[in-house]
């Protein structure tokens, strides 16, 4: 008999668990060899090191709770230019071709590579009110959805309009 999981996963439509930054940085460089892509990694360990670490005082390198935050900030090689900035919290900032998607859990973070690098994602325009958006499309209907800001459609980004 199987046992049912305790602890439902929070998203509706869950992906793999990534528990920390580390194991986001694994899947990160597993992506990267999948679709042929260089990968730079940069790692932020420790309160006074991590970005979001404001409340930590100088040269305090754990958190209150006595752990060891860890952030680190990945570029991806080639067309699209992509970077992956992922926190301590469990989030990621993902930046395509200088659209910023900023709270992507982090669990969610190689299933919207995939959806970029698979050719799933697109731009999607509007005429009234005018704009075009970066729509990256997740399994399931788990979908993000960025304004690209004027001016800034970059060649990948005009080959993905639909």
């Amino acid at each position: 008999m199987g046992k049912s999981d305790p602890h439902p996963h929070p998203h509706p439509h869950p992906h793999p668990h990534l528990p920390t930054t580390e194991s986001a940085v694994c899947a990160l460089r597993d992506l990267a060899a999948e679709y042929h892509r260089e990968l730079t990694v940069t790692d932020d360990i420790g309160a006074d090191r991590a970005s979001r670490r404001t409340s930590a005082g100088p040269f305090t390198v754990l958190d209150p709770d006595g752990s060891l935050p860890h952030e680190a900030f990945a570029e991806l090689g080639g067309s699209p230019a992509v970077t992956v900035q992922l926190f301590p919290e469990d989030d990621a900032k993902i930046t395509v071709d200088g659209v910023e998607f900023a709270d992507v859990p982090r669990d969610a973070v190689p299933a919207f590579l995939r959806s970029v690098y698979g050719g799933l994602a697109h731009v999607k325009g509007r005429l009234f009110p005018p704009g075009e958006w970066l729509v990256v499309p997740l399994p399931g209907d788990e979908t993000y959805k960025e304004l690209i800001f004027r001016g800034a459609r970059t060649p990948w980004l005009a080959r993905s309009a639909r």
